[in-house]
């Protein structure tokens, strides 16, 4: 009995230490992918660079290609995670230094004399309207531009500028930082959060520390001053200097030329605002044009849902009707019936033959539900705001991170299909390795040929070398041992029964008019009405540079789309097997699946009307490569969803017939 007290008090003490942290745990709240800093005057702060972005190019570059002023000591990259380094981003530290509640003006450094090399690169970094984005205490800088009587927000700010009618080019030395600061008092409020600099607790113990001012707004004006070198030149870096006033005439502006020696400078003003740090990004998050979108997608539910109902009502109704006249006949009469009538009671002993290429089926099948599970759940924790844009990177590590592990059901899914297709677990392990490496060896190709030009262009968006062992360890040490996990529980979970048996010799196809593959075809535009709208602003937000956060939307379309996609295979499904055409087992995988198709003209058509700056054979190869894997995912994820869901219709409808 004194053995068994003195093994319980440890397990108690256990217990007991779980409930006081969650107990203090309670008291606090989780802000997703941020953490609140506190900097009290005259605390340095620094800001951050990232690559250069341009939405004519898509090719990004490192910020210190062009002859920027480097900061003191050696140039340090800054935290990465997997997202960031895929997307291209290559954020490093800067030389602009502020002082929180000061405001100041400071000279920061003078280039030597421009070289031939560097002319013509920050010429071409101008003329292809390269944008330089900075980071402060994580938020983006934002620029405002007036253009016919309307404000354009932009994050960051031009490299150079070009005037109307003219040949020259001036650069942009001169910077005008606008830094929004609430005043935060300690108030013993606990906040914890996944920042980048990893997790922290501000607690009540913390109080003096915490007082201090938040960052809540980051803006910058940037203008092309023309200097005297010689006399900029005897300043040290971070000198104060007289306040600058932007010049209105080109004349007064720093041209590219060669032998120039550009001077930079920059002035930060700190404005206190009303806006808390919890509502800090809602400036980024503001989308152009939301009342159409909201209108649009608000349309397009009505219009799919109004038109999949009729549909459905219609084909139940049709579906009930034959059953009960099947089955309230006797034997002789449904005899009579099967040599008299034609449909699809006539292919009861041949629509679970075999369909041609059953492993492809089968590892499509597989991948697909790997990428549906990985989207969903992305979305769904997205649409909770669990992947904030202040974590950049964040989305993109998520559903690959999900990808990974979700390749144990994708095993599972493909082995037991191909056992139920061939009832034998023989060649599950084949099976198994085909489903871990069909999509992923796609995208690899992809990527790995237009990494191949990124290299040629020096860009930053191109993967390292050693990012590529990073991803192929990850796949071979996580997603194959689970896929195959997968598979082997797949062998040993009971293979799906059909209902009726199947002849040794198949039906004869009666001869159609027209090819059904044109049914099949077309049936990917009702899916697809579900989801152009929201493709666009899509597409806007990863190749314009704009910020999407509408996940909730998002997160409706998705369940829209997987409800359409099912009943839109059914029905064909049906139609083929009504006319006696029982191969319907790739048709009802393509009947949802084409929907891919029109995804990707959708995006040539994106791409040669609303991309119209974009310039150059190797921008529209990168974009072009980019939506060929994002089709490819979708035709997996929707022509999975439609072939199970007819599977299971076409088990039901024959296991609802009576047969001897």
């Amino acid at each position: 009995m004194a053995v068994s007290k003195s093994r319980m008090l440890p397990k108690f003490l256990w217990a007991l230490l779980v409930l006081v942290m969650f107990v203090h745990v309670c008291n606090g709240f989780y802000l997703p992918g941020s953490y609140m800093h506190t900097y009290s005057k005259g605390q340095e702060i620094f800001t951050k660079v990232n690559s250069l972005t341009s939405i004519e190019t898509e090719l990004p570059f490192s910020y210190y290609s062009l002859p920027y002023c480097k900061p003191q000591g050696d140039i340090k990259k800054m935290a990465e995670n997997l997202g960031e380094l895929l997307m291209g981003d290559e954020i490093e530290s800067s030389p602009y230094r502020f002082r929180m509640n000061v405001n100041e003006t400071v000279y920061l450094c003078t280039t030597h004399p421009l070289k031939e090399h560097e002319v013509k690169l920050l010429k071409q970094r101008t003329r292809d309207m390269y944008q330089v984005n900075m980071i402060l205490d994580n938020l983006p800088a934002m620029r405002y531009a007036y253009q016919n009587g309307a404000t354009i927000q932009w994050t960051g700010y031009p490299v150079g500028f070009t005037p109307e009618g003219s040949k020259d080019d001036y650069i942009i030395n001169h910077l005008k930082f606008r830094v929004l600061i609430h005043e935060y008092e300690g108030s013993g409020v606990q906040i914890i959060g996944t920042g980048e600099e990893g997790m922290g607790v501000i607690s009540e113990a913390d109080k003096k520390k915490a007082s201090g001012y938040e960052i809540v707004g980051f803006e910058v004006y940037p203008c092309s001053v023309k200097y005297d070198a010689d006399t900029m030149i005897k300043n040290e870096m971070y000198k104060s200097i007289a306040p600058v006033n932007c010049p209105k005439d080109s004349a007064e502006s720093q041209i590219i030329r060669e032998q120039e020696r550009v001077s930079f400078t920059y002035e930060v003003e700190f404005v206190k605002s009303d806006i808390r740090w919890p509502s800090r990004w809602d400036a980024y998050l503001k989308m152009e044009g939301a009342r159409v979108h909201w209108f649009s997608i608000l349309n397009s539910l009505m219009v799919i849902f109004f038109l999949a109902g009729i549909v459905f009502v219609i084909f139940l109704r049709t579906v009930r009707r034959d059953l009960t006249r099947y089955e309230e006949l006797d034997k002789e009469a449904q005899a009579q019936m099967n040599e008299e009538l034609s449909g699809w009671k006539l292919v009861v002993g041949d629509v679970f033959r075999e369909p041609d290429h059953s492993k492809l089926l089968c590892v499509m099948v597989g991948d697909g539900v790997q990428i549906t599970g990985m989207s969903v759940v992305t979305i769904i924790f997205a649409a909770f705001g669990f992947m904030s844009p202040a974590s950049r990177g964040m989305l993109l590590t998520g559903m690959i991170i999900l990808y990974l592990f979700l390749g144990i059901i994708a095993g599972y899914v493909a082995v037991r299909m191909w056992r139920t297709i061939k009832g034998t677990s023989e060649g599950w392990r084949s099976v198994s390795w085909f489903v871990a490496c069909f999509f992923p060896g796609i995208v690899f190709v992809i990527l790995t040929i237009l990494n191949f030009i990124l290299w040629g262009s020096n860009s930053t968006g191109a993967i390292p070398i050693s990012l590529y062992f990073v991803l192929f360890s990850l796949w071979f040490c996580i997603s194959v041992p689970l896929t195959l996990l997968g598979g082997f529980l797949g062998t040993r979970s009971e293979a799906i029964q059909y209902p009726v048996r199947t002849n040794q010799i198949p039906r004869e196809i009666p001869a159609r008019k027209y090819a059904s593959w044109l049914l099949v075809l077309g049936a990917g535009t009702l899916p697809f009405g579900t989801l152009f709208i929201e493709l666009f602003f899509i597409l806007s937000s990863i190749w314009l540079g704009r910020f999407y956060y509408v996940f909730g939307f998002l997160l409706i379309v998705l369940l829209l789309l997987v409800v359409v996609c099912a009943e839109v295979s059914v029905v064909l499904t049906y139609m083929h097997l009504c006319v006696e055409d029982w191969r319907w087992w790739w048709k009802a995988f393509f009947a949802s699946g084409s929907v891919a198709l029109y995804v990707f003209l959708y995006s040539i058509n994106y791409l040669v009307f609303d991309l119209q700056s974009l310039s150059g054979p190797v921008s529209a190869t990168l974009y072009l490569g980019y939506s060929l894997i994002m089709a490819t995912a979708i035709m997996l994820s929707t022509g999975t969803i439609g072939f199970l869901m007819s599977f299971y219709f076409v088990h039901y409808l024959f296991a609802s017939v009576k047969i001897d």
